[in-house]
């Protein structure tokens, strides 16, 4: 199921190096001093990682410390190589996870959570500049994926429910996937408490940028020691979150052709039990169809609920992405106007080669509303 991935919040002692750099990561970018520590740190052997979760932990450790690395001095001051003593052993650890070796959805949210106290209150287990706002982002992300879960469990109740011809549990299964899409929207909600549109948009969102479809790195990073041709990868993105994946699977979302071509490669960026978690929905019996064929007036309400929800869900989404990237850039525009203009993250000036595009590389706006659009076409007439 495409739930949190781990629960280690410490590598084993070989890696204190890592983890020494990941835990300081915030104060490091700040002062300008984390590409000279990774100068310094020793070329790690992964052999010593045993099982998924410190595989998981050390992606996770190795992401945050390349994005601080490419990103420290802001979009003009970006590299072209990423070191070896960092390259290789990132690179070893994203093939034994199937993952890209890049800060992916997986990594940011999935892996970085720990319990702060036996009350269950979370917290990230590494951060980057962006204090509270940058925690609030990450955990109420988190939430919404958590929200998600009775749904993950609906769709499989829903499945079974058609091959048993079982209406009366197939019912059920739907309005609990309704239920859990409108709790991720209340989730979503409260991203309003948690973070500052000024610091998202002028501190962390560089940080979740990628090397591909990025203006400020046009010809990608070069992994020292993996290959000498320059890699391209996209930043992380909500599109890399298994839940809608699945959520449009179950319920025969079409999505236009070029807007359904990026979510297809964002796949590529989940970990493969959750890809082939949502090709097994692909290629099961069509939820649609079965509703259609039934005659039930009943399903389709239950149906359509679904989809209604989904389609909030999406336009809730379109809202918070205008509060904080366009609105936020636009103020951030103005201010550039002016000498006491707030700085980007590391005192330069707040990014602009993304202004109007997703970290992951999508025209943003177009992108969302297509989708939106799509998930609403979804609903069955009367």
């Amino acid at each position: 199921f495409p739930l949190p991935l781990s629960t280690k919040t410490e590598l084993p002692a070989p890696y204190s190096p890592w983890m020494d750099i990941a835990h300081e990561l915030p104060q490091l970018i700040t002062s300008h001093r984390l590409r000279s520590r990774v100068h310094q740190m020793p070329q790690l052997s992964t052999q010593h990682l045993r099982g998924r979760e410190e595989l998981h932990l050390a992606h996770l450790v190795l992401s945050f410390i390349t994005m601080g690395y490419v990103w420290q001095e802001g979009e003009e001051g970006t590299v072209q190589v990423l070191p070896r003593n960092l390259a290789v052993p990132y690179w070893e650890v994203s093939q034994g996870l199937g993952l890209p070796p890049i800060l992916s959805h997986a990594d940011f949210v999935l892996a970085n959570w720990r319990r702060k106290d036996p009350n269950g209150n979370l917290d990230t287990i590494i951060t980057l500049p962006g204090g509270e706002s940058l925690r609030g982002f990450v955990l109420v992300t988190l939430l919404v994926e958590k929200a998600a879960v009775p749904g993950i469990k609906a769709i499989i109740g829903a499945l079974r429910a058609i091959l048993q011809c079982d209406e009366e549990m197939l019912h059920r299964a739907l309005q609990e996937l309704a239920g859990a899409i409108e709790a991720m929207s209340e989730a979503l909600r409260r991203m309003n408490d948690y973070v500052d549109p000024e610091v998202f948009y002028t501190v962390i969102r560089i940080f979740l940028s990628g090397w591909k479809d990025n203006p400020a790195m046009p010809h990608g990073l070069i992994y020292e020691g993996v290959s000498q041709e320059p890699l391209a990868y996209s930043g992380g993105s909500a599109a890399q979150s298994t839940v809608l994946h699945a959520f449009d699977e179950l319920l025969g979302i079409c999505h236009r052709e070029d807007s359904a071509a990026f979510l297809h490669r964002m796949r590529d960026y989940m970990p493969p039990p959750h890809r082939a978690f949502v090709v097994e929905i692909q290629q099961a019996v069509s939820l649609k169809q079965h509703v259609l064929s039934s005659g039930d007036a009943r399903l389709r309400a239950a149906f359509n609920r679904c989809v209604s929800a989904l389609t909030d869900f999406r336009s809730y989404h379109i809202t918070i992405v205008t509060k904080y990237i366009a609105i936020a850039a636009a103020k951030a525009k103005a201010g550039r106007a002016e000498p006491s203009a707030r700085a980007g993250p590391s005192g330069g000036k707040p990014p602009s080669a993304l202004e109007a595009k997703g970290t992951g590389g999508s025209h943003i706006f177009s992108f969302l509303k297509s989708i939106r659009d799509t998930t609403r076409e979804g609903m069955i007439s009367a």
